[in-house]
């Protein structure tokens, strides 16, 4: 009996695996999952649209964060019974958490499929595939980058504006911080292939970039160029059609007077600084391993604002810090008022397993940091709420963007960033042609100051379609390019050769 041959055109083509990353934590881990996102795109999976069933659920994980693990493993158990029912179906974890707890997520967590650290994402590919081929979990974490993230290919979450690592890893040794333990010591990119980069994503369209660094400042230190960070600000003024270059975060330890001339002279850098604190106590500081006291960050601040007059400044709080007392509280609202943040990210101190900060005695009371948390806050959005309704009849210049006015549709309104990075909510023109696309830049003037936000009811003038919005427009129809990898190499052994001379700088 002569076997039955299925012809080519009977064959049904298996859909491509749907995946769904979740990120949790800081801008790196965001970018890390615009990685991830290219990285599983390219090996030929597509991303689970709103209400799809995904078969493969990424988890890329913060260490920093309060209860960081607890959310992990809650969000985990939700996930179980329906991997239960969707044989097939796998779950990573990646980041910070996993590469701290490393075994302890299979152990708790059996139904996980793959653990991956933050220095190989490139193997998540891999990996998954063979968990499926083996049916067994895979767990690898290694201690060092094995290729920097940027040469991975990308999958980035908007048209217009895109992150850029300059450096992974930290030198510090903050006593309440893991990150350097997770992340190792910090690496650097090469000025050149920074550059290159934000080159190639302004040929597609994006127009502001943000430069990422655990540190960003202390760019440089890794070739010997104190002043490398300070020399790539000005370089990026120099890259036609980038409109908006942004950087975080900052250490006020590396913050030097050059950094400050940079930002105020290049017209493309934004006047706008986030500047950790952490704590306005000196001995909290020194406790903190924080290598800097009120009065020199104050000092930054005051030099700052002496050459940007309209720059907004935001910082990071830590409250109830080991051995935090009501005077040191004190001294960090002192800082607080003298400082005029425009918004600060505000943290209750609690206990990170395998930090220093951990062991300190005279732990504080949570009854007392909660009180003291609510009292900082309650001040910092006074001033923030100030601070905006002194902006209230000035012209700002504003980029709009996509998703950050999250009830533009019922108050019609469009939304987007004015150059200091606060978020403006601009009344839309009632004409469709007249109104702005995400990533096109018009002026206006603010109408009211909120805490968190400004308002502009008038006109909007001088509206410029952009490239950033073609791009933004192309999306919506064609969807995102398909990721590619930089091809840019591993940070190479001593000092880079200098690029060609820009505008008097020659960047290193």
């Amino acid at each position: 009996m002569t076997e039955l041959q299925t012809p080519p055109s009977a064959v049904r083509t298996e859909r491509p695996r749907r995946y769904q990353v979740r990120t949790y934590g800081c801008q790196m881990n965001v970018h890390d999952s615009e990685r991830i996102s290219g990285l599983l795109e390219d090996a030929g999976y597509t991303r689970a649209a709103e209400g799809d069933q995904p078969d493969v659920v990424v988890f890329n994980t913060c260490a920093v964060r309060e209860n960081a693990d607890n959310r992990l493993y809650g969000n985990l158990g939700h996930l179980l019974p329906s991997k239960q029912a969707h044989p097939g179906m796998q779950i990573a974890v990646g980041g910070c958490l996993a590469q701290k707890d490393r075994g302890e997520i299979t152990r708790r967590a059996p139904w996980v499929d793959v653990v991956f650290g933050t220095h190989n994402l490139g193997s998540l590919p891999v990996l998954l595939e063979r968990a499926r081929v083996q049916e067994q979990a895979q767990v690898e974490v290694v201690e060092s980058l094995e290729r920097f993230p940027s040469t991975l290919p990308t999958r980035r979450e908007q048209a217009y504006a895109a992150w850029v690592s300059i450096s992974v890893g930290c030198n510090n040794t903050c006593t309440f911080c893991i990150v350097p333990s997770l992340r190792g010591k910090e690496t650097d990119r090469r000025p050149g292939d920074v550059l290159a980069e934000i080159r190639a994503l302004v040929d597609e369209g994006v127009q502001e970039v943000t430069l990422l660094g655990q540190n960003v400042n202390a760019y440089g230190v890794e070739f010997g160029d104190r002043q490398a960070f300070a020399k790539l600000l000005r370089a990026c003024g120099e890259v036609d059609g980038l409109e908006r270059v942004r950087f975080t975060s900052p250490h006020p330890r590396d913050f030097t007077d050059d950094v400050i001339a940079a930002m105020a002279e290049t017209p493309n850098v934004m006047p706008q600084l986030h500047m950790p604190l952490q704590s306005g106590s000196d001995r909290v500081l020194k406790a903190m391993r924080r290598s800097y006291r009120s009065e020199r960050y104050l000092g930054i601040l005051d030099r700052v604002r002496a050459a940007m007059p309209h720059a907004a400044i935001t910082t990071d709080i830590i409250v109830g810090f080991p051995g935090e007392t009501e005077d040191d509280f004190a001294a960090t609202l002192e800082v607080v008022e003298r400082s005029r943040f425009a918004g600060a990210f505000t943290f209750q101190y609690s206990i990170r397993p395998g930090t220093p900060a951990a062991t300190m005695a005279d732990q504080v009371p949570k009854a007392v940091v909660q009180e003291r948390y609510e009292r900082l806050v309650a001040r910092v959005n006074e001033i923030a709420y100030e601070e905006n309704q002194a902006q209230v009849g000035r012209r700002v210049e504003v980029m709009f963007a996509d998703g950050e006015g999250r009830k533009d549709g019922a108050t019609a309104r469009v939304t987007g960033r004015a150059r200091d990075n606060r978020l403006v909510h601009v009344l839309a023109p009632a004409d469709p042609a007249r109104r702005p696309r995400p990533g096109d830049i018009a002026e206006v003037v603010i109408t009211h100051g909120a805490p968190h936000h400004l308002v502009a009811d008038g006109e909007l003038t001088g509206l410029r379609r952009t490239r950033g919005g073609d791009a933004w427009e192309a999306w919506q129809t064609d969807g995102p390019p398909k990721p590619r990898p930089v091809g840019l190499g591993m940070p190479q052994v001593g000092v880079p050769e200098p690029l060609p001379q820009i505008s008097g700088c020659a960047v290193r």
